[in-house]
């Protein structure tokens, strides 16, 4: 018995998304890929939320209505269908999630993965270094140190 192999992309919309998936799609290969991007609520964003697990919502581009009355929410299924667009462009076979972010968005990456048990998680990084590296915290570094399987992390161009 085979199980299918599985990734999971995690995906913002950045250039360092975009070429994240690109270099996933020439060294790794899989049966399917899992498009996450995660979002936080507006009136959320502006508190620090505390506790609850992240709230995965597979996306059926048909069944989508935009909800008007919160935007993040809207402005998120735009990346997430574009990463499902350019993650099928580059020969994967995708399935793409919103995930809503209601702590951290790499404790929702790691939910997501250990709910859809993927394989791999892929992901993008900035890069920063130095003081700014310092005073803020990289998803990418803390999906590494909490995820408790293996990560593909992307750096940015130089």
């Amino acid at each position: 018995m085979t199980t299918e192999k599985s990734m999971l992309i995690a995906y913002d919309g950045s250039a360092e998304a975009q070429r994240a998936l690109e270099y996933a799609a020439h060294y790794l290969s899989c049966e399917k890929a899992y498009i996450i991007t995660a979002w936080e609520p507006l009136h959320r964003q502006t508190v620090n939320a505390a506790g609850g697990p992240a709230a995965m919502v597979q996306v059926n581009w048909g069944d989508v209505t935009p909800d008007d009355d919160d935007p993040a929410y809207t402005e998120a299924l735009e990346v997430a269908k574009g990463g499902a667009d350019f993650a099928k462009n580059l020969g994967f076979v995708v399935e793409p999630f919103l995930v809503e972010s209601s702590t951290t968005v790499w404790s929702a990456i790691v939910d997501a993965a250990n709910e859809l048990d993927a394989d791999i998680i892929v992901s993008g990084t900035r890069g920063t270094t130095g003081l700014r590296g310092l005073l803020q915290s990289s998803v990418a570094d803390a999906v590494l140190k909490h995820a408790g399987r293996p990560v593909f992390i992307v750096p940015p161009k130089k």
